[in-house]
């Protein structure tokens, strides 16, 4: 008798909502996300007690196919200066993404390994695999609710990861996800964090509409551990255009070495 109770209750849970969990998820990674873009950035990096790093980069993005190329420079202040960071992200979510990361003090362009993937990016709060796209197939969605965010309505979803290896990978067993029913843009996410018993909270801050596309100018990743904030990342970029010249050729390792 539970076990009817507890099936008809979920039946008529799904039955809310005239779309899926699976069906957003594809909607989110379909949109218009630009190409042939650049933008400068900054990574504003913030201690549990408020102190801030500035590091300045700059950005290049193109899409080859369905796949996209990615290249960071850092551009100051002098201690990161010349570092470079290039990503080929893969749709094929058998394949795995391509980092690298080149170190001008050794001189060394660096393979990222996809057991360093869940590891700090740069100091920040963001990791390794939090630079590339989720695939889709690679996750279950469950819709748990309709809330609204920053006046907008959105999809509130539990993501999972289907296998093992994506948990290694991310260093996320779960998240809690919510996108924008108006134009399918993850705006806010809550991911648990494998080790140390620790979340990360990200919130969109700053999202425009540039050359009809939704555009992220600034994003926030908070890490806590209960309600003790332990570190702060924020991302801004600005002066960012898209259908730039940008040819295949210049997403290289060899561009890493060389610098802007």
């Amino acid at each position: 008798m539970i076990l009817k109770t507890l099936l008809i209750a979920s039946l008529t849970l799904s039955s809310l909502f005239a779309i899926t969990g699976q069906e957003i998820a594809q909607k989110v990674h379909d949109r218009d996300d630009g190409d042939n873009s650049t933008a400068n950035m900054k990574m504003i990096l913030i201690d549990k007690n408020g102190n801030e790093r500035v590091r300045d980069l700059h950005t290049y993005t193109k899409d080859k196919g369905e796949d996209e190329l990615k290249l960071m420079f850092f551009l100051a202040p002098a201690d990161v200066r010349n570092t470079a960071f290039l990503t080929y992200d893969y749709e094929d979510s058998n394949k795995d993404d391509d980092q690298w990361l080149y170190l001008p003090e050794l001189k060394k362009v660096k393979r990222i390994a996809s057991s360093d993937k869940s590891s700090s990016f740069m100091g920040s709060d963001f990791t390794y695999s939090d630079m590339t796209s989720r695939n889709v197939e690679d996750y279950t969605y469950e819709i748990m609710k309709e809330p609204v965010v920053g006046g907008h309505k959105t999809w509130q979803m539990m993501v999972i990861p289907k296998k093992d290896k994506t948990i290694e990978e991310t260093g996320y067993t779960k998240s809690i996800v919510f996108v924008r029913q108006d134009n399918f843009v993850i705006i806010q996410a809550l991911h648990y964090i494998k080790a140390g018993n620790k979340l990360k909270y990200m919130q969109i801050l700053d999202l425009e509409k540039i050359d009809n596309v939704w555009t992220t100018k600034k994003i926030q990743m908070t890490t806590k551990k209960g309600r003790k904030t332990l570190h702060k990342t924020i991302f801004e970029f600005s002066d960012i255009k898209y259908n730039q010249d940008l040819k295949e050729s210049f997403f290289t390792t060899r561009t890493l070495e060389r610098g802007l």
